[in-house]
């Protein structure tokens, strides 16, 4: 029916040792005609080991291919016929290239069973299978942490489980109910907080002080007094239940807690002093200056919003950007405030006095902000002026259309692992429902967690196991909330079966 294909490398040679020799396969369906001088290339690889079968009894012919047809010396290989066609490659240049549409994951698979190295991989779809598994590993990543905050460590007890029912009600709002609430609450607090830090300064709001000093309205401080304890609350109840308190304690968005309830408690110790200590000059800036301190839980918005996290994420990834506008913005506010002060300074009314007093100048006209407080009065500085500001719209538009791309394929990519994690869970938790079925009636089988793209049905070695399958013997265990990992190699190696 399908007729033998000769494949278009069968007369690369020309010569007749090459056609003496000839090894017919069948991929999926599909007929080649392969040759055993070619094959023999790589004699390691599994189709090399196909020339000399007429040496070899059945037993190992049959460890080679899947089936194999005695009368017409045909081997038949339960394999995708595509992915053969990039295998068959290398015999003929020495390198295997991916085509489009082919998962690398299975590819790999399918260069494992032809008994192929990663090494002749060309290397451009090295790069390409390289994130695929990373993107892989933070799926992995993204399933061991629903995991946990669902069924938490089946092995804990006592404090552990305890600490791990706290950690997941102060830190997952989406692990249950109360810790939607509480991260609700919390939400509220902080915007609470901040508009109580702004109304205070209202001076129609103050009240003054026996000395006549202007100081904020007893009710704002009582709101502010029970915003501060929640925060605290807040912070201690996570640090006890945190796994990692140092991992912890010099998070970034831990300290901005930190840093957000510390200024109400110093001031209350030096309050608590006496008005002496309060009087004293720099006691009084101090105090002044741990009040604006407070700004500081604006940032504590970021814990609540994944919005907030992306655009971090994203920044961080766009440091080389960031950097050459700041190396731009640098240079041309170097050169056209030394201009500027060189065209400017022999004029009578020259508002340019020296060149660091012309950077703000040069910042305000490349940003194009133009406050007005500073300006050229003379016909080269105002032409000096011009060219400045447009070199300042092209420094910053170059740098700020790369930035805005990581942006978008950052949150595009949280997206879609976001969707690809919950997508894991919930054929998890069918696998979990055939097992219970196939189980024994009287038997009650509890399974923590189970395998998932179970495609063997389809493609025999092909199907992607993103979490090892219990059914084979021995069950996973539900990974702890301890459990890290030092590298995407790491994570793959624990969660890929």
């Amino acid at each position: 029916m399908w007729g033998i294909h000769k494949t278009r490398y069968a007369d690369c040679n020309g010569s007749e040792a090459s056609e003496e020799t000839e090894i017919v396969v069948n991929i999926g369906g599909v007929k080649q005609v392969l040759f055993g001088d070619v094959l023999n290339r790589f004699p390691d690889t599994r189709l090399a080991e196909l020339v000399d079968c007429s040496l070899k009894s059945s037993e190992e012919i049959s460890l080679l291919c899947d089936d194999y047809d005695p009368d017409t010396g045909e081997f038949y290989f339960d394999r995708d016929p595509e992915a053969f066609k990039c295998i068959i490659e290398l015999y003929y240049y020495g390198e295997i290239h991916m085509k489009r549409g082919i998962c690398p994951i299975c590819f790999m698979k399918e260069m494992e069973f032809w008994k192929i190295g990663s090494e002749f991989l060309d290397d451009c779809c090295k790069c390409h299978l390289k994130e695929v598994e990373d993107e892989l590993a933070e799926i992995a990543e993204k399933v061991k942490t629903i995991l946990v905050d669902r069924e938490g460590d089946p092995t804990a007890a006592g404090w552990q489980r305890f600490q791990m029912c706290l950690w997941r009600l102060m830190e997952k709002p989406e692990s249950s109910l109360p810790a939607h609430i509480i991260a609700i609450a919390s939400f509220i607090f902080i915007l609470v907080s901040s508009v109580v830090m702004c109304v205070g300064t209202i001076p129609d709001l103050q009240v003054e002080d026996s000395e006549g000093n202007l100081s904020e309205h007893p009710t704002l401080e009582v709101i502010e007094t029970v915003c501060i304890g929640w925060f605290t609350i807040e912070y201690f109840l996570r640090l006890i239940s945190s796994p990692n308190k140092i991992k912890f304690v010099l998070a970034f968005m831990n300290i901005i807690d930190f840093m957000a309830i510390i200024p109400f408690f110093v001031v209350l110790i030096l309050t608590s002093f006496g008005a002496g200590v309060m009087e004293l000059a720099n006691v009084q800036q101090a105090v002044q200056a741990l009040r604006i301190m407070r700004i500081a839980r604006i940032f504590k918005l970021a814990r609540h919003s994944s919005g907030l996290q992306t655009l971090t994420s994203a920044l961080k990834s766009s440091f080389k950007e960031l950097g050459l506008l700041l190396m731009y913005m640098g240079v041309g506010v170097f050169l056209f405030s030394a201009l500027g002060y060189t065209m400017e300074q022999n004029h009578p009314d020259t508002l340019f006095t020296s060149i660091p007093q012309s950077f703000w100048w040069a910042v305000i006209t490349m940003t194009t902000v133009g406050y007005g407080d500073v300006y050229p009065k003379t016909t080269l500085g105002r032409c000096n002026a011009a060219i400045s500001f447009l070199c300042g719209v092209i420094a910053i538009a170059l740098p700020i259309h790369p930035i805005i791309n990581n942006f978008v394929l950052f949150y595009n990519k949280q997206q879609v692992l976001e969707t690809a994690a919950k997508h894991e869970i919930e054929l998890m938790a069918l696998r979990s429902g055939d097992g219970e079925q196939e189980a024994a009636p009287g038997a009650h089988k509890h399974i923590c967690g189970a395998g998932v793209w179970d495609m063997r049905s389809c493609h025999s070695d092909t199907y992607i196991p993103l979490l090892k399958d219990p059914r084979g013997g021995a069950g996973i265990q539900t990974p702890s909330m301890d459990t890290s990992f030092e590298s995407t190699a790491e994570a793959t190696e624990y969660f890929i079966s």
